[in-house]
């Protein structure tokens, strides 16, 4: 019984993160907060089958990563789909490379050590999340759904009614600009 107890205080705490990642998802409170309430609820129902080969936020995630899914597809069959639009911020991008396509020296990528130590720092996920906000709407959406939902390129591309190579563009701005907000708010931090 402890052990249920301690899972809903954990999903009470993960709740903010949850609807975060329904609403950039979503794009509507009501909608994002619906499918919080249908993971959550799939949670508790299907808590004694979580087995724990994941930690338990990263099974409730799996489980509202369907639900977003089902959710964009109703979406799109009641006419109510916001395509994305294409965001031209490149400036940014720009100044980290050389005119010949190789990084600058002063924009070069940082060591960031061992993945899995810093998977497991909760400063590094708070970072992650503050940079996640920080990304333009459709990066973050793209991102999310092929890094953090795990769809295929081509699922992406048919989902919100995109080409392969703006995807990809989209996948790439995403990257660098996640890298560049984890190195000044979590590497820096962390060595200063």
């Amino acid at each position: 019984m402890e052990e249920k107890e301690a899972r809903l205080q954990r999903l009470t705490a993960v709740r903010p993160r949850l609807v975060s990642f329904a609403l950039m998802h979503l794009r509507d409170r009501s909608q994002a907060e619906d499918a919080v309430q249908e993971a959550m609820m799939s949670a508790i129902e299907k808590n004694d089958s979580f087995a724990g080969r994941s930690g338990y936020e990263t099974w409730v995630f799996g489980i509202l990563k369907y639900k977003i899914l089902d959710a964009m597809r109703a979406q799109k069959r009641q006419g109510r789909w916001q395509p994305l639009e294409d965001e031209g911020d490149d400036d940014a991008i720009d100044r980290q490379f050389q005119q010949n396509g190789r990084w600058r020296e002063d924009a070069r990528p940082s060591g960031w050590g061992e993945p899995e130590t810093a998977f497991e720092n909760d400063h590094f996920w708070q970072v992650f999340d503050a940079c996640m906000i920080a990304l333009p709407e459709n990066a973050a959406r793209v991102f999310s759904l092929r890094e953090l939902m795990g769809l295929s390129t081509d699922d992406i591309c048919r989902e919100l009614g995109i080409k392969e190579n703006n995807c990809w563009v989209m996948l790439h701005r995403a990257r660098l600009k996640l890298r560049a907000c984890i190195e000044q708010g979590w590497l820096k931090g962390e060595t200063s």
